[in-house]
């Protein structure tokens, strides 16, 4: 034994370094590593709550002294809780883990008959065989404690001011305004509240204390029934039943303030729906054009001089208070400030809405107290449709361009400004400033939260069919519009297939060859590839305005050897955009020139992925000149949408199966076309889906 002793010392010390052999006890647990139910280890007034019986867990550690290199360091953990029972007789259990390695977490699951509502306290130590660590309470430590909880909380009672229950009033005040729902439990250790309102939001909220009631905003987006469910949640975790509070919202209310702005010619003053009449300047020309497809039938003219205004001479709205301000627009010009709306403050407005020259180029702005949100790219003589919102409720300012919101919204703390409400200018220190040159229309003022949908309706311009063509039939090489409108006339090459113009009929002849039924209903164009194509008589659509192309194609060849156009829109000396197939990447591509000549280089600006083969497919292309963007849309699902600032003139005809081609024409579609359809306005995606299907619907 003595000489193989000193043969192994011999082998160590030849190998490297020699290791310790004496045991070194196990690290003593850090309180900071012990959890209650997963809750942090703590006593006294911080003593976590339990819905039952808990798992307690511990991460133990050996010393790294006491491995060699390869080497774990096997230890267990050594439990132990107790409390004093209702006789005044200490209790102890105690438990013994599984045998883990050093760092590992340790975990007892104490037993049912812990009592309830009884504080309960436990430490734990390591074991690694030999020796033990410390308590975890010893020392600087600390006893660890929790008690059981095992009652639930009783139900929230749930009030309101502004949206009381039905049973009192049955419709209450309506979508944008703020309600104020109270949340309250007689249990007193309820902590937190778990809360959903119908369609949302969903949410928890905490009390500042056990047992304090709490309330909550809520902002009504649409109208109708609706409720709030809450469960009251007691600082153990457990949960009371269900409370439901049922309440009714109408309609937003209308404007405090509304002026139209479609008085009659040569009137000094414009009429207000709600509100007081605004005074107008001898720079304010009545009878203006309107944005097409709005409610607005005409609009003021605003010179930009010191007489181009408006004003109520008085306060509108209180802008401490939530509001909202919104009107057309078209600017004349770009280069300078100008303003659509303000109130007077103190030798400043105290909110203003309007336009600012900025680098790198003009922007809309809505600015209140000091406060700036700006977005949007304003164009001379281009209609844009502006809200400026302050929720008080939230304390933030936000600007909404054509009904989408822009900027980042501010947080903003008005003053009082009780001076007179401004249209066409803003309070300077001297005088008047930013004074407005364009048209205005159909400005309102709110004193509520004006919310999206409400905001996307406001702006909303209704696209209107230009042009459907069902391509059922031809009479001396046209195809009827489907509303009496101009044809299409149809090239060489191009020719109307009817279902029943087949050689024969499947059902009465078996060796009858499939030819594919009509794209929609009984008929469409047929294309050979070569020559083959219809056009209108002019552009159909203003490509510089928002507009809307729809048609249903499918293509002849499973694979294509070359680009097919399927829509084309004609410029001067080459297409202002042309929609058509490109067999080398199998997309479908909407493609620009980067100016209108001949030869000019072609952009791809949008395109979606798509394998053909004789397939139908509905095309659609939609121009939202107030978003500047442009979206290609396959089969309504499918999507490719791409910045376009500006729309470009177009003199040419629209063309369906070619598109020009150096002097002449080129990428003649071998295929089948149907339900031709175009509208001025970009048609909301919701109605995209409609496209092609041959179904009436209206674009509202």
């Amino acid at each position: 034994m003595v000489v193989g002793g000193c043969v192994a010392a011999l082998l160590a010390t030849a190998a490297g370094p020699a290791y310790a052999v004496d045991n070194l006890p196990p690290k003593q647990p850090l309180v900071q590593d012990l959890q209650s139910e997963g809750k942090a280890c703590a006593t006294g007034d911080d003593t976590p709550y339990v819905p039952e019986p808990p798992r307690l867990s511990a991460m133990l550690y050996d010393p790294e002294e006491d491995n060699q290199p390869i080497e774990s360091s096997p230890i267990k953990g050594e439990f132990e809780a107790w409390w004093t029972d209702g006789a005044g007789v200490e209790q102890r259990r105690t438990y013994t883990t599984i045998t883990l390695s050093s760092g590992s977490r340790y975990y007892w699951t104490v037993p049912d008959d812990i009592p309830a509502n009884t504080v309960v306290s436990w430490h734990v130590r390591a074991n690694d065989g030999e020796a033990t660590s410390a308590w975890s309470d010893e020392g600087d430590g600390s006893v660890c404690s929790f008690v059981v909880d095992d009652v639930n909380p009783e139900k929230a009672t749930l009030s309101s001011p502004e949206y009381p229950n039905p049973e009192d009033v049955f419709w209450v005040d309506g979508v944008g305004v703020y309600g104020h729902f109270t949340m309250d439990s007689p249990s007193d250790d309820v902590v937190s509240y778990r809360y959903g309102f119908l369609g949302g939001p969903y949410g928890t909220v905490s009390a500042e204390q056990p047992g304090a009631a709490v309330t909550i905003p809520y902002l009504p987006l649409t109208s109708g029934p609706k409720s709030l469910t809450v469960r009251a949640i007691d600082r153990s975790g457990r949960s009371s039943g269900e409370s439901r509070y049922d309440f009714n919202v109408q309609s937003g209310r209308a404007p405090v303030a509304r002026w139209k702005l479609d008085d009659p010619a040569g009137s000094r003053s414009a009429a207000a729906e709600t509100g007081s009449a605004a005074r107008a300047g001898t720079g304010v020309t009545f009878g203006g054009p309107a944005p097409s497809g709005t409610g607005t039938t005409a609009t003021a003219g605003l010179d930009g001089s010191g007489h181009g205004f408006l004003t109520t001479d008085a306060p509108v709205t209180d802008i401490r208070k939530t509001f909202a301000v919104s009107a057309w627009v078209r600017p004349a010009e770009t280069g300078r400030n100008m303003t659509v709306a303000s109130q007077d403050a103190d030798e400043e407005p105290g909110f203003s809405l309007g336009l600012r020259n900025q680098v790198p180029g003009p922007v809309w702005s809505f600015e209140i107290a000091g406060a700036k949100v700006s977005g949007g790219a304003p164009e001379t003589g281009e209609w844009a449709h502006l809200l400026g919102l302050y929720d008080a409720e939230t304390g933030r300012a936000q600007l909404y361009v054509n009904g989408h919101e822009v900027g980042t919204a501010a947080e903003a703390t008005p003053t009082e400004a009780v001076g007179a409400f401004q249209i066409g200018r803003a309070r300077g220190a001297v005088g008047y400033r930013d004074r407005w040159h364009g048209d205005i229309g159909d400005v309102r003022v709110h004193d509520r939260v004006v919310v999206p949908d409400e905001v996307t309706e406001l702006a909303l311009r209704k696209p209107k069919l230009l042009g459907r063509w069902s391509l059922e039939n031809a009479t001396d090489g046209t195809s009827p519009e489907q509303s009496g409108g101009a044809p299409l006339r149809l090239g060489a090459g191009a020719s109307i297939y009817r279902d029943s113009d087949g050689p024969c009929r499947p059902e009465e002849d078996p060796d009858c060859p499939y030819v594919p039924p009509a794209l929609v209903g009984n008929g469409h164009l047929r294309l050979d590839g070569e020559t083959g194509y219809a056009a209108a008589e002019g552009s159909v659509v203003d490509t510089r305005d928002s507009f809307t192309l729809g048609v249903v194609v499918r293509l002849a060849d499973s694979e294509p050897a070359r680009p097919m156009t399927v829509l084309a829109q004609a410029g001067e000396h080459t297409d202002v955009f042309k929609v058509r197939y490109e067999p080398s990447t199998r997309t479908w591509q909407l493609v620009m020139p980067e100016k209108d000549e001949v030869g000019a280089p072609e952009k791809v600006v949008a395109q979606v992925k798509s394998v053909e083969g004789g397939q139908k497919r509905r095309l659609a292309v939609v121009y939202d000149d107030g978003a500047d963007t442009v979206t290609l849309y396959l089969d309504s699902s499918i999507k490719a949408t791409a910045s376009l600032p500006h729309g470009r003139p177009s003199t040419g005809a629209l063309q369906i199966g070619r598109a020009k081609a150096d002097d002449g024409w080129g990428e003649y579609l071998h295929g089948d076309v149907d339900e031709v359809q175009a509208y001025s306005g970009a048609l909301r995606e919701k109605y995209v889906p409609f496209l092609g299907t041959g179904v009436d619907f209206c674009p509202c």
